[in-house]
């Protein structure tokens, strides 16, 4: 049945149905797109700042970055490292006078293993943070789930009340020892989940109920719903977004400006098919995971673990492109 254009007209769009039932974040460093989407969040990467930064607009922002580095002295190394915080907080200096609520601001991804690294360097982008004059309530540390990154947050949350953002998030392990660390938010990345089944399987498509990345995050949200975990839930990495409408009703999902734009053009009856009642009444068991545990479980799930060491290599190569571009 076609819907008149009258009708139509007077339906919202499935991006303005999709933000009655959960937050829309933006996945993005460009302004534009999130002047244009009016997000309450935005997330940013090593991947997305790179891009950003090779736009004529932001060279001002690349040039207070690297003439922060230098005034700041040291070696080159130290000086390049000065810069790219800086250049990471400028970003999200700027992202926050767009929009209402936090950004997420992720540590260098080369730190993954060392859980002291990681919290140095998220104390110290809440403290450039603070030198712009933003607080540490409106920002999202973003750590790799790995077990170190998982006990960092679980330190920086509890011990400096700094928020965390768990990211590279592939595996129900991964999930469970963070609801465990008591981290403010996880980002399951639901598309890199399915880009995974279909290099490696026969299917090489799925309708949204099935696709692999949407079950994943369905499980988290259902798992963490029902057992009371105050830890939102994220969804991310969207491949298309029919994996978007299949998770409508999760607690936040950040979408690229490409799909924030087709969801704003799509006129359909948007549908909630995640909530907390029917999570509550799931059949999921608890279970509590030790390191030895967490590994185990984290290791039996074969795509987690290629995508989570794939996902730190690429965000540590673009960190890498992201300094050779600052010296």
């Amino acid at each position: 049945m076609s819907v008149s254009p009258v009708k139509r007209q007077k339906m919202e769009s499935v991006l303005d149905q999709l933000k009655h039932h959960t937050t829309v974040v933006a996945d993005t460093g460009d302004f534009n797109a999130i002047d244009e989407f009016k997000p309450l969040d935005a997330t940013t990467n090593p991947s997305l700042i790179l891009a950003a930064a090779q736009m004529p607009a932001y060279q001002k922002l690349v040039d207070d970055a690297v003439a922060y580095g230098k005034k700041l002295g040291g070696s080159e190394e130290e000086q390049i490292k000065n810069a790219s915080d800086k250049l990471f907080v400028l970003f999200g200096a700027e992202i926050l006078k767009r929009i209402p609520g936090r950004v997420s601001t992720e540590v260098d991804a080369r730190l993954s293993f060392d859980k002291e690294g990681m919290i140095q360097r998220a104390r110290r982008l809440i403290d450039l943070y603070k030198e712009v004059g933003v607080g540490k309530d409106r920002i999202l540390i973003k750590l790799s789930s790995t077990w170190e990154g998982i006990q960092a947050g679980r330190v920086l949350e509890a011990e400096y009340g700094i928020h965390c953002n768990m990211t590279l998030l592939f595996s129900f392990a991964q999930a469970v020892a963070c609801a465990e660390a008591g981290v403010t938010l996880i980002s399951p990345f639901v598309g890199r989940i399915l880009d995974w089944y279909v290099a490696n399987g026969d299917k090489k498509t799925y309708e949204p109920s099935e696709d692999p990345g949407v079950k994943s995050v369905t499980k988290i949200y259902n798992y963490y719903k029902k057992f009371g975990y105050k830890t939102i839930v994220m969804g991310a990495s969207f491949r298309n977004t029919g994996q978007i409408k299949a998770l409508t009703g999760c607690d936040y999902l950040t979408i690229s400006p490409k799909l924030l734009a087709e969801l704003s053009k799509e006129h359909v009856k948007l549908t909630p098919t995640l909530s907390v009642k029917e999570a509550q009444a799931c059949d999921l068991e608890k279970i509590h995971l030790d390191e030895k545990a967490f590994r185990w479980h984290h290791n039996e799930d074969q795509m987690a673990v290629e995508k989570l060491s794939d996902g730190i290599r690429r965000f540590a190569a673009d960190a890498v492109k992201l300094e050779r571009m600052l010296k």
